[in-house]
């Protein structure tokens, strides 16, 4: 079974944020996770989706997720005219994530689309993926306000997210691949910087556990956000 080398359970790999990774998009940052490496950018189109009431004056946000074919160990397909339940699942999280802390009446009739793409998978993309996709959007809201084109911050409040799980039987944060495919409970956190928890998502991949476990898990996820937090 896998063994932690170099750092603690309830310890996070290296944490880093590299604004503005590439040129051309309004917001981008490359988010990394140990060796889980992620490009989030954030584009924005004046106007909301086609879908929304016409009465209705909020904004939106959403969110496409996608691994790069050499991102994992094995060369995964492109997901081109089908994307799989994973993908849509992951999306849905990544959007539903950052509305959970914006204000859409305030960002006004406006479309936020975040893309989040894996150019190196070794755990926690998704929460990686969320991490990186508040990143763009509070630099995109920053460029709206300068403009102008934004009377008032919409953001409530920073988010962030981690996994962990139950690996041996030891409660450990932020599990790398090895672990993650070896854990007998499997857990995602999003939660604000304040603690309030936007998704938990946890799953006994083999016997059930304890409740005392799944609060470990819960505090050992909320401490390493506000960490998350601070590194943005």
């Amino acid at each position: 079974m896998p063994e932690r080398i170099n750092r603690k359970n309830d310890e996070l790999r290296e944490v880093k944020f590299t604004r503005n990774f590439t040129k051309h998009a309004p917001a981008c940052v490359l988010v990394q996770f140990g060796d889980t490496e992620v490009i989030v950018t954030a584009s924005i189109d004046e106007g909301k989706p086609k879908w929304m009431d016409k009465e209705d004056s909020r904004g939106w946000i959403t969110a496409e997720y996608s691994l790069l074919p050499s991102a994992t160990h094995t060369r995964c397909q492109r997901e081109r005219s089908k994307i799989s339940g994973r993908t849509q699942e992951i999306q849905r999280l990544i959007g539903r994530s950052i509305r959970s802390c914006v204000d859409l009446t305030l960002l006004g009739e406006r479309t936020i689309t975040i893309d989040a793409d894996v150019i190196q998978a070794d755990g926690g993309t998704r929460c990686a993926s969320i991490c990186g996709a508040y990143v763009v959007v509070e630099m995109l809201v920053k460029k709206l306000m300068a403009e102008g084109k934004l009377e008032q911050n919409p953001i409530l409040e920073p988010i962030a997210a981690v996994s962990a799980g139950i690996v041996d039987g030891e409660t450990r944060l932020d599990l790398e691949y090895i672990e993650d495919s070896a854990a007998q409970v499997d857990s995602n956190i999003v939660m604000t910087k304040s603690g309030k928890i936007i998704e938990f998502q946890t799953t006994a991949e083999g016997n059930p556990y304890e409740r005392e476990q799944l609060l470990e898990i819960l505090d050992l996820g909320q401490k390493a956000i506000k960490e998350i937090i601070e590194k943005y």
